[in-house]
C-alpha cells in the first residue's frame, strides 16, 4: 500500500500475529489432559528486526535479517508437568493468553482511531 497507510499495515501485521498466538495459546489449553502433548507457541521474527535496527551501510555487508527468517515460526515448548508426560503448563498458558489477548485489543484499536484520523481528514468533520 502507499506511505499513507504503511503504519496501519505494520498494525494488522502485527494483530494478526497476535490473533494466531491466542489460537495456538487456545490449542495448548484445550489439550491439557491429553497424554504426551507438547505446548506450541508461535515466535514472530519480524517483531524483533523492528526493534532492533540494524542498518546495511555498505552492499557487500551481509543482511542481518535475511527474508527466510522473517516468518513466523511454530515451536514445541514446555516441561513435563504431570505423569501422562504432557508438557503444558496451564498457569503459564493462561498468562499467554492474557498477555496476546490484550496486546490484540490494543493493536485493534489502535487501527480504529488511525482510520478515524483519516475519516476525520477526508470528511473534515
Amino acid at each position: 500500500m502507499s506511505d499513507l497507510f504503511s503504519h496501519i499495515d505494520k498494525l494488522e501485521e502485527k494483530a494478526s500475529y497476535f490473533l494466531e498466538r491466542t489460537k495456538v495459546i487456545q490449542s495448548n489449553i484445550a489439550n491439557a489432559d491429553t497424554p504426551f502433548y507438547k505446548p506450541k507457541d508461535l515466535i514472530f521474527e519480524k517483531v524483533l528486526t523492528e526493534q532492533i535496527k540494524l542498518k546495511k551501510t555498505d552492499p557487500k555487508h551481509i543482511d542481518p535479517f535475511p527474508e527466510e527468517r522473517k516468518n513466523i515460526k511454530l515451536v514445541e515448548q514446555g516441561h513435563i508437568t504431570g505423569y501422562d508426560q504432557n508438557r503444558v503448563n496451564v498457569e503459564e498458558e493462561l498468562a499467554k493468553l492474557a498477555e496476546s489477548s490484550i496486546m490484540y485489543k490494543s493493536l485493534v484499536e489502535t487501527m480504529k482511531k488511525e482510520l478515524g484520523k483519516l475519516k476525520y481528514a477526508i470528511t473534515g468533520r
